[in-house]
């Protein structure tokens, strides 16, 4: 029996070993092929928006603010979900244009790479609209989720900055609540001090964990144990403090946005959690307020395997960080 115990406590050493071996092997991989900082691309074409009498390039985060609110909407193949969400996010800022002359705001479409009518649709918009009010962001190939928002971001003129999810899952109006949780960390409100409140640091999260009992009981065992366990990996390995990381409807200064956008490296679905990651490593403030959410049919995420993949970028977020791989602009 103690020989037994023995040459089993033998093996565990020697598989311990080789498991530390691996960790350390990859690590050196990892810090050589890894550059510290995003390289962002972006096509000659990409860098303009379409206007009635031909094309204008997009302006600069690092300009100064020159309207109220930007918000970038993210699309890939979203031509039939698109319509309700921009008629919707349109007709709620266009009342609140009429009833406050000074407020202005801009939308950018950022279709990434699709291969439908998502820009013919969006583009109508900008017809309607004018290419003031509505502008469309062709990226040419398909960059993921977090590669669409971040150069949206970049080719945004608001003193604040939202991005929302094109599915129009959550309810528009919503953006009131975060407009006021925004302005309780700030001390200043945006609609009537423009440069003041871009200059400050602040990102408000809309969030969905107050509905996670009823989901999670439409949710099979499996698919239950994977959303906590993915959970679970984003507060051990990255983001503590914030229940719901992945909600598409999130709220920036304009300070805020440049100093995380500079730095992000995941553009798939993972984006938000580095995003906030960050943040938090920055000690920009974040919140976190509850909204109206609908499922609506179409979502490109697809069950277990969207999150597997998202689980396997928060292990390489967290590693990557902590040895060195990957830096922040700021530091």
């Amino acid at each position: 029996m103690l020989l037994f115990g023995f040459n089993l406590l033998h093996l565990f050493c020697i598989l311990l070993l080789i498991a530390i071996g691996i960790v350390i092997v990859l690590c050196i991989v990892l810090h050589c092929i890894t550059k510290p900082y995003p390289e962002i691309y972006r096509s000659d074409a990409e860098k303009y928006f379409k206007t009635m009498n031909g094309r204008e390039p997009f302006p600069s985060l690092n300009d100064k603010p020159s309207i109220n609110l930007s918000v970038v909407v993210p699309a890939y193949e979203e031509e039939k979900r698109l319509p309700p969400m921009l008629d919707e996010c349109i007709d709620f800022l266009e009342k609140r244009k009429k009833e406050n002359k000074n407020f202005l705001y801009e939308v950018i479409v950022v279709s990434d790479g699709s291969k439908d009518n998502t820009v013919k649709v969006a583009s109508s918009y900008t017809t309607k609209y004018g290419s003031d009010t509505v502008r469309v962001l062709d990226l040419q190939p398909n960059r993921g989720k977090g590669g669409a928002v971040r150069l949206g971001m970049q080719s945004a003129r608001g003193a604040v900055l939202l991005f929302a999810d094109a599915d129009g899952a959550t309810k528009f109006s919503d953006l009131t609540k975060l407009e006021d949780a925004l302005q309780q960390i700030l001390k200043v409100d945006y609609l009537t001090s423009l440069e003041k409140a871009a200059e400050k640091d602040a990102i408000v999260c809309g969030s969905r964990a107050h509905l996670e009992d009823e989901a999670v009981a439409t949710r099979s065992f499996f698919r239950t144990i994977l959303m906590y366990g993915f959970h679970m990996l984003v507060w051990v390995l990255t983001v503590r403090g914030i229940k719901d990381t992945q909600c598409g409807f999130k709220l920036l200064t304009r300070s805020a946005a440049n100093t995380c956008f500079r730095s992000l490296h995941v553009e798939r679905w993972a984006f938000d959690v580095e995003l906030l990651y960050i943040a938090q490593k920055l000690s920009i403030p974040i919140t976190e307020i509850a909204v109206n959410w609908t499922e609506i049919e179409g979502s490109k995420v697809v069950p277990v395997w969207s999150w597997l993949q998202m689980g396997r970028d928060l292990v390489l977020i967290w590693l990557r960080y902590q040895i060195g791989a990957w830096k922040l602009k700021a530091d």
